[in-house]
């Protein structure tokens, strides 16, 4: 698997590409005016409590006031870096949000998902700090390992270095039983918690002692700017997007970094000499006269993830439907004839689109509840086999998902976690056109709703003469097709009706004005 990582920098956006095998996977977009604000600590405060949805509304300075849930507070829920890394923490009792929280109060919260569509950002009290290979939590005893690094000597390897390192933590197995209790703490030693990230497989001790010294001091400044912050004001700032894509998408794995910015090239090598020793070298500066995206076809990858239809190597294609409730992948065999039999041509397109599916959601950033429709498969087998290869595909995936089995209907259902706006969302907005439908009415609806319309005014008002104005298509429409309907009309309301075309006008805008 060859694995690269290409930044491109203007000077009021910043693109992340992920190219695996020459393919792109993923794209990570930050713009000056529209950063995104997922990892950020804030000083707010308690705007509105509601107690029937046990959550709250917190003011921390951003356009929409943020959501805050009760489970958010009473209880640690499984952390994640966005690449699946997690440890289970015990379940703590519920208890109303008007015992946790009162308006006017002010409380340290973090973002943990953007703000998406018209809903405000989402956050939590229980604050993690990321670094290279380890993830900090704040004021808890747990210390968990990815679960992501499978072999059990080296998950065992790690819980022993971080139980020397960290002692006030409490082992946790990462879904592997209860935890040991934990060790009694120094007197007045803090009791902070970290999660071993995927990144710390093989790393040395040493390596894990500098990150947690670095969390150390980031917690203390973190401390520091809560006593003295005001409401609404950002104590804690994740880095910027390409030193965040290093940290997190740097693997021993990748080939080689290529920035086409000099002074973010050196930003980069410095981070990576500081936090990775060894991996800098694979930063390198592209000074080539065409475009770095350009040169891998990056920007043409980009075109085509916006667009419905996704064409499949053997003739087959997919349907992705996103809406605000879920989004639908519709697998069809397109022009594929297969070779043998019907079950078998099925088969084949569903397991190249299972792999497609894959990347699709990776490189969109599709998130939340997705539903996607498989060809029929009567063999069980075959279905067995297509659920594995899209659980296989999803492997590489760094945001967490579930893949369910088969519903009765022949659909399957997962989810995949969703903190930012999905590719299209970010790029693109509602036509305005249609405001966003997807569909026109066409000329022939449109020019009968002028007919009516224009019967309503005149009973209305009193006007001699009427003047129509709409798009050119709706007008000459209604010139040829409809002149003799609008004689009758004109007849029966012994009116003059005369009709102008504005190229102003969108296909389902009119106007009708007495004269």
């Amino acid at each position: 698997m060859s694995e690269e990582i290409l930044v491109n920098v203007t000077p009021r956006e910043t693109r992340v590409a992920v190219v695996e095998n020459g393919m792109l996977q993923e794209l990570h977009i930050e713009r000056g005016w529209a950063r995104g604000v997922v990892g950020n600590i804030y000083k707010g405060k308690v705007q509105r409590v509601m107690p029937g949805m046990q959550a709250a509304f917190v003011e921390i300075g951003l356009e929409r006031a943020a959501f805050l849930h009760a489970a958010d507070i009473v209880k640690p829920p499984p952390v994640s870096n966005g690449e699946g890394d997690e440890a289970p923490l015990p379940p703590a009792p519920t208890r109303p949000i008007t015992e946790l929280l009162r308006e006017g109060q002010e409380i340290i919260v973090q973002v943990v998902k953007d703000p998406i569509g018209s809903k405000g950002a989402r956050l939590t009290t229980q604050l993690s700090i990321p670094s290279r290979y380890l993830v900090l939590l704040p004021r808890t005893r747990v210390v968990g390992v990815s679960a992501r690094i499978e072999d059990e000597a080296e998950r065992q390897r790690l819980k022993d270095h971080m139980a020397a390192l960290a002692p006030n933590g409490q082992a946790a197995g990462g879904g592997e039983g209860t935890p040991p209790a934990a060790p009694a703490a120094t007197p007045g030693a803090p009791a902070h918690g970290y999660i071993v990230r995927t990144n710390a497989e093989g790393q040395p001790a040493e390596a894990l002692a500098e990150d947690i010294a670095y969390l150390g001091r980031a917690w203390s400044l973190i401390e520091e700017r809560s006593a003295r912050a005001r409401v609404g004001e950002r104590v804690y700032e994740d880095l910027s997007l390409p030193m965040r894509a290093v940290r997190d998408l740097m693997r021993k794995d990748v080939e080689r970094v290529k920035v086409d910015s000099r002074e973010t090239c050196d930003r980069l090598r410095a981070f990576a000499a500081q936090f990775m020793p060894g991996l800098d070298e694979k930063i390198e500066h592209y000074s080539g006269a065409r475009p770095i995206f350009d040169l891998y076809g990056v920007e043409d990858e980009i075109q085509r993830a916006l667009d419905k239809q996704v064409p499949l190597k053997s003739g087959g294609y997919l349907v992705i439907d996103q809406t605000e409730a879920m989004t639908t992948i519709d697998v069809n065999t397109g022009s594929f004839l297969g070779q043998r039999n019907l079950e078998e041509t099925v088969y084949r397109t569903n397991l190249e689109a299972a792999q497609s599916v894959a990347r699709q959601l990776r490189l969109r950033n599709l998130g939340g509840i997705i539903i996607i429709d498989f060809i029929d498969m009567t063999d069980p087998e075959h279905r067995r086999q297509v659920l594995r290869q899209l659980e296989k595909s999803m492997a590489r995936d760094h945001a967490k998902s579930t893949v369910y089995e088969f519903s009765p209907l022949g659909l399957v259902e997962m989810t995949r976690k969703r903190t930012t706006e999905s590719l299209e969302r970010q790029l693109s907005e509602p036509c305005h056109e249609c405001s966003g439908r997807g569909t026109l009415k066409t000329p022939e609806t449109v020019t009968y709703e002028i007919f009516r319309e224009i019967v309503r005014q005149v009973r209305q008002f009193d006007a001699q003469r009427l003047l129509v104005i709409a798009s050119p298509a709706v007008v000459v429409r209604i010139t040829d097709e409809e002149s003799a309907a609008v004689a009758e009309l004109e007849e029966f309301l012994g009116k003059s009706i005369r009709f102008q075309p504005d190229e102003q006008y969108s296909q389902e805008q009119f106007d009708v004005v007495l004269l």
